[in-house]
């Protein structure tokens, strides 16, 4: 006679057979799966491996109190620069001094030291994994093309050969870190609003007509973009007055820069207002980049540019170069916006650096100056664009800690 056991076990060895049936099969599509020969390989290709996301510590933050834009800039040859100029492919001429020769590295090795914090340092994994599924986007003229190549050169040597890509699709460019499914991209828009000079590389720079009321064509390309970071001033400041319309193009007159400043800016208010969704978009403005034309002004009696300096202003410094009147209609125009907009006021900082600019070893008109331009600082040195390395990965580092302090940690 059958103890309970026995029967139990005799009614629990079909389930148990057919259990190790289902797992042997398992295994076995499973190892198919793996194999190379398999359908699903062959399709799909071999599935990556989930990268783990990055977690940002409190430590990684900066103090919300605390104001980046106040400091001093401090030799440090130790961690600057944060990348090589020749470690980068996506430099243009413009910007690659040391390439175009440039007799001295020191305008590589300063960092921004702010008065009351410290920045976070630059981590391109964490900015990565910030992006994931993003895009981050650079609006305005050539000094804002620079910030967007010093973004892409601050993240691009974690990104292994064949998991990026930079694509020019005028007015746009556009790198691809694939992996994250994340992209950095600029586009050209000197003025924020349409003008005569909105073609990416045939655009003139002399004759100027700016549409104040006109923003929509533009808009198009950032509607739905998650950061977007704008800037426009030296376009501008060509002369006190410039050619614009209101309405009609045919109506066309000179208003004073600082009127249709205002007035074009107001227009691109109005569209952050109707376009923008505050709850998943972010937006920066960036201040006046300044320029460093004569030497006077930091050193009197002097009667150069920024060619041939090697240090930054030292003490109290703000130049003609950057305008208060436009600095004082962005905080109102700011002011009066119904959604949040982050002021970047980086012309204090950049004030202090006269020695970061290309002067005459950089580009005019798409080619490098010849040795007789060289020889012609006072007529040739750019004084306006920056070496990279340099001034605008200082920028884009206080662009992190902001984008650092908004991240949310997903466990």
């Amino acid at each position: 006679m059958k103890t309970q056991s026995a029967v139990r076990i005799q009614s629990l060895f079909p389930v148990l057979l057919a259990s190790l049936v289902v797992l042997g099969t398992a295994q076995l599509v499973f190892d198919g799966l793996k194999s190379r020969r398999s359908y699903v390989f062959q399709f799909y290709g071999k599935p990556e491996k989930a990268r783990k996301s990055v977690f940002v510590l409190p430590e990684d933050r900066m103090d919300g109190s605390c104001n980046l834009f106040e400091g001093q800039w401090v030799w440090d040859n130790v961690s600057y620069p944060l990348y090589e100029e020749d470690s980068c492919p996506y430099l243009v001429k413009q910007t690659t001094c040391l390439k175009n020769g440039r007799p001295d590295p020191f305008y590589q090795k300063w960092r921004w030291q702010p008065h009351a914090c410290n920045l976070p340092r630059f981590d391109p994994l964490k900015l990565l994994d910030i992006l994931r599924d993003k895009r981050l986007m650079f609006i305005g003229d050539s000094v804002q093309r620079s910030q967007f190549e010093s973004m892409v050169c601050l993240v691009q040597s974690v990104i292994p050969e064949g998991k990026k890509s930079l694509e020019r699709v005028p007015p746009r460019k556009i790198f691809k870190a694939k992996e994250y499914n994340a992209t950095i991209e600029y586009y050209w828009a000197p003025f924020i609003v349409e003008s005569i000079s909105d073609h990416a590389t045939n655009h003139t720079v002399l004759k100027r007509l700016v549409s104040l009321d006109s923003i929509s064509k533009h808009g198009k390309s950032w509607e739905g973009v998650d950061v977007l970071v704008f800037e426009s001033y030296v376009w501008w400041m060509y002369r006190p007055q410039i050619n614009a319309t209101y309405g009609s193009m045919e109506d066309a007159q000179e208003y004073n820069v600082t009127t249709a400043y205002r007035i074009a800016m107001e227009t691109w208010a109005n569209w952050l207002e109707s376009a923008i969704n505050p709850r998943r978009q972010k937006v920066f403005f960036m201040s006046m980049s300044p320029t460093h034309l004569w030497s006077w002004e930091w050193k009197p009696g002097s009667h150069g540019n920024c060619f041939n300096e090697s240090y930054p202003i030292q003490g109290s410094y703000w130049g003609t170069g950057s305008n208060l009147d436009i600095m004082e209609i962005m905080h109102e125009v700011l002011q009066d916006l119904k959604i949040n907009v982050t002021f970047f006021n980086i012309t204090q900082l950049s004030e202090y650096r006269k020695d970061a600019h290309t002067t005459v070893f950089g580009e005019r008109r798409g080619k490098l100056l010849t040795k007789e331009q060289r020889a012609d600082p006072m007529n040739f040195a750019d004084c306006i664009h920056w070496c990279l390395p340099g001034v605008p990965d200082t920028w884009n580092e206080i662009l992190y800690a902001y984008l650092l302090q908004g991240y949310q940690n997903f466990l």
